[in-house]
């Protein structure tokens, strides 16, 4: 009990150490709303209005449930252009969450609209500060989709204040996590955003390998749009194809492609549909029909307005001046031009770019400070793992030495059991009762020598069997013969016996534990044939069992199932023995030995059948 209780407390204190090392990698729990997905869907598939929705989470009394709804309502009212009211509900929602403890990635989807609302209202500064916050939430979270696409989104706001050379670097950055998003949906979307980046890249450098890059990732992305039939990202990949073929000069082909993403666009897309006018215009200022080219400009414009896409109006701003000029209208040209300039010269001044690199610095500082603390929270954690490792090392040890401590306990209390096991002393008493009785009765002088000899030679082996662990099978034969004629001596006509070798066994090479069968011989004669009114018979048989020993000892006397109490005792007695000499035998030479006890088939008498290994005299040397 000592020794228990001392290895429950080493163990407490092992989960104690380990307990520690864990908490040092945080605390932040996972904050999930179960039931947004399916509502998300439910909403999708519906006409039903966005309340019905909201409110079925904002009475969830899980808190994420609230912060997904404010989240939600936040996104319809961007989609509507009212940006105020946007903010409000992106503030409820993160005001929710910032009470409760979660990783940073629970706030991905709120950077990402507020991203988006800021670049829409042409703030670039604020919208890369909320795209930086993006990324650290994507990288929390190991979404390579979100970081991909964190990448290209901070690629795009430095390409609109007029930095390609910082706006590929971050391109370039995301191409890695392709190869590491399983869904085709998110893959198309990300090589889409990419052969984006590289087309601006080259309209800003005229770098022919990015016009080629782009035009690759084009390519890719309508092949797994047309995997899964999607019909907007298959018109975003040709809306690309045809910017691409546009810059090559291939007129022609740029139609062609545009056409081809008319025909897939959603026509409720407002911001597809407005690139798709814009660069139709482009297309027909090339091919001089410079009116087709304004109605194509308005209808742009048209779009970019729906949006509220403040940098694409400008652009559109600046096409239209362009048209107005090549039609000789010099006043809506100027008209359009300081339009467009004005809009440019609000999200392109020297201060905004200057606000975009120094948060682009503060993100890199923040970053290292991060992989510093990372790598310090690395060294404790390495050196409470060694810490913990050592205390378990050392718990190991003492276990095992108790073990073995133990063990030799429970060898050497087995050993002490059988010595004061090995024969009933009664059977002594009762055999020489018998044998006064013999040769007050018989006269036979030989006779009683003879059992005189049987019995100081049992006696002898009981004695000596405290000395040997094994002897061979044959001895054991001799000495259950001798034993059961000075039984038949005390019950005469009770029983007969029979002991049968197998042919392929060798008695004097093959050796058991000494006195292993003695004990259910015993319980045979003394108990299973009392009060039988017919001849008891022993039948003891020892043969091979694959490349094991097996020792049969079967009687037809009363059963288990009719045994008296003092009969049950002694088959434990005797079941005892035989369990301590086999649980010696697996200790000291690692064997497989068992036994088993039961009725035969017949329902009459007990079998008792005991699989030793074959041992020889080199396996107890």
């Amino acid at each position: 009990f000592k020794m228990l209780k001392t290895r429950n407390q080493l163990f407490h204190f092992l989960f104690f150490i380990i307990g520690c090392t864990i908490s040092i990698l945080g605390t932040a729990q996972e904050c999930t709303c179960s039931g947004y997905a399916g509502l998300k869907v439910a909403y999708d598939k519906s006409t039903d209005a966005l309340d019905k929705y909201t409110n079925s989470l904002l009475k969830d009394p899980n808190p994420v449930c609230k912060a997904k709804a404010y989240e939600w309502i936040a996104t319809e009212f961007l989609d509507k252009k009212n940006f105020d009211s946007c903010e409000f509900y992106l503030k409820k929602s993160a005001a929710i969450l910032n009470q409760i403890s979660c990783s940073d990635s629970i706030f991905l989807n709120l950077y990402k609209q507020w991203s988006g609302l800021y670049y829409l209202k042409g703030d670039f500064s604020v919208s890369l500060d909320y795209t930086f916050k993006l990324l650290k939430a994507a990288e929390v979270g190991g979404n390579p989709h979100e970081i991909g696409i964190a990448y290209t989104m901070i690629a795009q706001l430095f390409n609109q204040t007029g930095s390609a050379e910082k706006g590929i670097v971050y391109t370039r950055l995301a191409i890695p996590f392709l190869n590491k998003i399983e869904h085709p949906q998110k893959a198309s979307d990300l090589l889409f955003k990419l052969s984006k980046r590289y087309l601006w890249y080259f309209q800003e450098t005229k770098t022919a390998s990015a016009l080629d890059s782009s035009e690759l990732f084009s390519y890719q992305q309508l092949a797994f749009a047309k995997k899964i039939n999607s019909r907007s990202a298959i018109a975003a990949a040709f809306s690309n194809l045809q910017a691409v073929a546009w810059e090559k000069q291939d007129f022609k082909k740029a139609i062609q492609f545009l056409d081809s993403s008319f025909l897939y666009t959603d026509k409720e897309n407002s911001g597809t549909m407005g690139i798709n006018y814009f660069d139709k215009a482009d297309l027909l200022i090339e091919l001089k029909n410079f009116p087709y080219a304004k109605r194509m400009a308005d209808s742009a414009l048209y779009y970019y307005n729906k949006i509220g896409a403040v940098p694409y109006i400008a652009e559109t701003y600046a096409l239209q001046s362009k048209i107005a000029k090549l039609n000789g209208d010099y006043k809506s040209a100027f008209d359009k031009s300081e339009l467009s300039r004005a809009i440019l010269d609000s999200i392109r001044n020297v201060e905004k770019s200057a606000k975009l690199t120094e948060l682009e610095r503060k993100y890199s500082q923040a970053k290292n400070e991060s992989r510093i603390k990372d790598l310090a929270k690395q060294k404790q954690l390495y050196f409470l793992l060694a810490l913990a490792g050592l205390f378990a090392l050392l718990g190991l040890i003492f276990f095992l030495r108790q073990q073995a401590l133990q063990n030799k306990q429970n060898i050497l209390e087995t050993e002490q059991r059988l010595n004061r096991a090995r024969m009933n002393p009664h059977f002594f008493f009762n055999a020489l009762s018998s044998l006064q009785s013999f040769a007050l009765q018989e006269n036979d002088g030989k006779a009683l020598a003879s059992s005189l000899s049987k019995f100081s030679h049992i006696m002898r082996e009981t004695l000596e069997s405290s000395y040997k662990d094994y002897v061979t099978l044959e001895q054991e034969i001799d000495f259950l013969q001798e034993y059961l004629e000075l039984q038949k001596i005390r019950f005469p006509q009770k029983f007969s016996y029979l002991i049968h070798v197998s042919s392929d066994l060798e008695p004097d090479e093959v050796h058991i534990p000494s006195m292993i069968l003695q004990p259910f011989t015993e319980n045979s004669i003394e108990h299973g044939f009392t009060g039988l009114e017919y001849p008891g018979h022993l039948e003891i048989d020892f043969s091979k069992h694959e490349k094991d020993l097996l020792i049969s000892i079967k009687d037809n006397g009363k059963g288990l199932s009719t045994t008296a109490k003092e009969n049950s005792e002694h088959i434990s007695r005797a079941s005892q023995i035989v369990k301590d000499r086999i649980f010696l035998l697996n200790v000291k030479l690692k064997t497989r030995a068992s036994f088993t006890i039961d009725n035969t088939a017949t329902g009459r008498g007990v079998q008792v059948k005991i699989i030793l290994p074959l041992l020889y005299q080199e396996d107890i040397a």
